[in-house]
């Protein structure tokens, strides 16, 4: 390694595990900043880095990946020295000098050496057992499979009302499917946006011909010949020609073992320039695989397509030993039956809810009291309103917690910028 700044030894060479947005970025921002090593990129997919949300969100009207290249986010063979893809990690072995990666590809076993390992591996989609014949939504070839069986007057069956769920099953009705949501909680994104603001979303099935059932746990999907049959909790049981299990994904880092420490939920712990606390210095993580934790922040959970955009750029920093940039406010958007949406900031489950209501399109301001007339902004969520996006993300940058006058932040007219108080 060689050393540029006092206590900082820059890697001569970096192994970025991991061939999605979050990889390609973190190589694209090495680069950037001046990192002049050795670059090498594995990742498990066969296809170059492609964009994720446009799998639900355009499934139906795009047949080819969305090549992140196109966008103009970087060309792995640009950015690398080698790209291995369609290689699989296996195993991983770090230590204070360097790491060792074991990958798996058409051509056997292969053992790779850095002196940093950054783990971009993203998420894999999770369908609980024994449910049979359920199909997934993660992959370009997920996104494939799944659209072949979408034809019009078929019964599909999507298990889950959050992101996936609703973008899938919007466009699946529109195109002539008959399809049935199942939701074991309250209402719909209730685990991302709690149920009170859930459920002004319900409405929205309905009016997309979508059938909605919540709460509904599924206890199992069974499979015989061509028919599959989802078996819900105290209801009636469904049956389908198709069944997405839209239940959410789990970080990819099954395969470290105890190479790594690692959270409930299977994410590696970093903080803001992708460092695992306790965790060998010659590892790094970032996107979806990570949960980062912050002091401005608090814990930022992955599995966000806007976190695997900006995250790489701390963690480049810190690993050239330049300042860390800041860190945005985490942020989710979705765009399903027919109404546009968005979440700044994390929505607590202790948060009061200010509605911003503007006719048809509104936002839920997620605040904790102070007192009658102020509180402290937290989150928003909002449908149909663009214009709340921005200052939304502009006011909770940087782990900011503005202090709202509540009568002019539920007036849909007053900017919200306007309703801050000093």
């Amino acid at each position: 390694m060689n050393v540029t700044d006092p206590g900082v030894r820059v890697p001569a060479t970096v192994l970025i595990v991991g061939a999605g947005l979050a990889g390609l970025r973190t190589a694209a921002e090495l680069r950037e900043r001046g990192f002049a090593g050795r670059l090498v990129v594995v990742g498990a997919e066969r296809h170059q880095p492609y964009d994720r949300p446009p799998l639900s969100k355009e499934l139906l009207t795009r047949t080819d990946p969305a090549w992140l290249a196109a966008d103009g986010l970087g060309t792995l063979g640009d950015l690398a020295d080698e790209v291995l893809l369609a290689h699989a990690a296996t195993a991983l072995r770090a230590g204070e000098d360097g790491a060792e990666l074991d990958v798996a590809g058409a051509g056997g076993m292969r053992t790779l050496t850095a002196d940093v390992a950054v783990l971009a591996t993203g998420a894999h989609a999770v369908a609980p057992r024994p449910w049979e014949g359920v199909l997934t939504l993660h992959t370009a070839d997920d996104a494939a499979h799944l659209r072949e069986r979408l034809q019009p007057g078929r019964r599909l069956v999507v298990i889950g009302a959050g992101w996936i769920g609703a973008e899938v099953s919007g466009l699946a009705a529109a195109h002539g499917l008959d399809v049935t949501v199942v939701e074991a909680a309250a209402a719909p994104l209730a685990r991302q946006v709690g149920t009170t603001v859930g459920a002004r979303v319900a409405p929205w099935y309905e009016a997309a011909g979508v059938r909605l059932l919540c709460p509904a746990p599924v206890r199992a999907v069974q499979e015989e010949g061509d028919v599959r049959t989802v078996v819900l909790d105290g209801r009636q049981p469904l049956k389908a020609d198709v069944v997405l299990a839209a239940t959410g994904v789990r970080p990819a880092t099954g395969w470290l073992g105890a190479a790594l420490p690692t959270t409930a939920s299977g994410a590696v712990p970093v903080d803001a320039a992708g460092r695992v606390p306790g965790g060998p210095p010659s590892v790094r993580a970032v996107g979806d695989c990570a949960q980062m934790t912050t002091a401005e922040l608090g814990t930022v959970p992955g599995g966000h397509w806007d976190a695997a955009l900006t995250h790489p750029a701390a963690l480049a920093a810190g690993l050239l030993g330049q300042d860390l940039p800041a860190i945005p406010a985490p942020y989710v958007f979705s765009t399903q039956l027919g109404h546009d949406v968005a979440v700044v900031g994390h929505p607590s489950p202790t948060a009061a809810v200010v509605d911003r209501s503007d006719g048809e399109s509104w936002t839920a301001l997620y605040v904790e009291h102070e007192d009658d007339a102020a509180a402290r902004l937290v989150a928003g969520f909002t449908a149909d309103r663009p214009r709340d996006v921005g200052q939304l993300r502009r006011l909770l940058a940087g782990g900011g917690s503005p202090r709202l006058d509540l009568a002019a932040a539920a007036d849909p007219a007053v900017p919200l910028k306007k309703a801050v108080l000093p």
